[in-house]
């Protein structure tokens, strides 16, 4: 029998036997946001959503005790704003859900939370979200945007880039696996734009959010012309593999 890992599906009773088992609560955290013309703006959820549960299901087939909430759902969004079909929160409302989420869980016997990420745009604000709550909490609390806790897990798999951008042939895939139907097959010959955020001479280092109008006239950053569901399934599993692992250290929460 397959074990639950959603929070929502499991009785108060069968959370408080897991709490009390150390179970690791995941929280998937994405944004409602545009993403271009072959693709519904509820992608950042469809994957952060998916690959939480792909993970949890790997882990819990290890024998790891592990429950995933459901998806917070909005998140820092203000630069796909003027696309429209965008909505955004400031940090201070952010911070605040993402902290009360991890507080209701400590405060129903669990010991261990992840905050993990699947919208670019939250990516330095769960970091320090996750810092807030563990001090607020008294549990360990970890955060990550999951492509970057994939590595180049995921570049042996895409053709037209080596990992994660916007709208692109990495999310196209996931959601041709996870929600075919939030895909626009007739307009996938336009989903595509420039392959980076940042301007010439711009560091990685060197961080400065810009409204994507500046930089795509679509809102794409990246190619899905090549998205297949056989790469969305793989990406699924390369993150699942990679993070599920990860989680799994037990100095991580020591």
């Amino acid at each position: 029998m397959t074990t639950e890992i959603e929070w929502m599906k499991m009785t108060s009773e069968e959370l408080n036997a897991r709490a009390a088992a150390g179970a690791l609560v995941i929280i998937p955290v994405a944004s409602l946001e545009q993403h271009g013309p072959a693709l519904a703006t509820g992608v950042d959820i469809i994957c952060a959503t998916g690959v939480a549960h792909r993970v949890a299901q790997r882990m819990a087939e290890a024998g790891e005790q592990v429950v995933v909430t459901p998806c917070v759902w909005t998140g820092l969004a203000e630069h796909h704003v003027p696309f429209g079909g965008t909505v955004t929160l400031d940090y201070a409302a952010f911070g605040g859900v993402l902290r009360g989420i991890v507080r209701s869980a400590a405060r129903a016997g669990f010991k261990r939370a992840m905050l993990l990420n699947g919208h670019g745009g939250n990516s330095e604000a769960v970091a320090v979200a996750a810092v807030d709550a563990q001090a607020e909490s008294g549990i360990p609390v970890a955060a990550a945007t999951y492509w970057h806790m994939a590595g180049d897990a995921f570049a042996p798999i895409l053709e037209r880039q080596s990992n994660v951008l916007h709208a692109c042939e990495a999310e196209a895939s996931m959601v041709m696996t996870l929600m075919p139907e939030a895909v626009r097959p007739a307009r996938l010959s336009e989903q595509h734009g420039p392959h980076s955020t940042r301007v010439e001479g711009q560091p990685a280092a060197l961080a400065r959010r810009r409204s994507f109008k500046e930089l795509s006239a679509n809102g794409v950053i990246g190619d899905a012309r090549s998205a297949t569901a056989a790469k969305g399934e793989a990406l699924l599993e390369a993150a699942a593999e990679r993070i599920a692992r990860d989680l799994a250290n037990p100095k991580l929460w020591g």
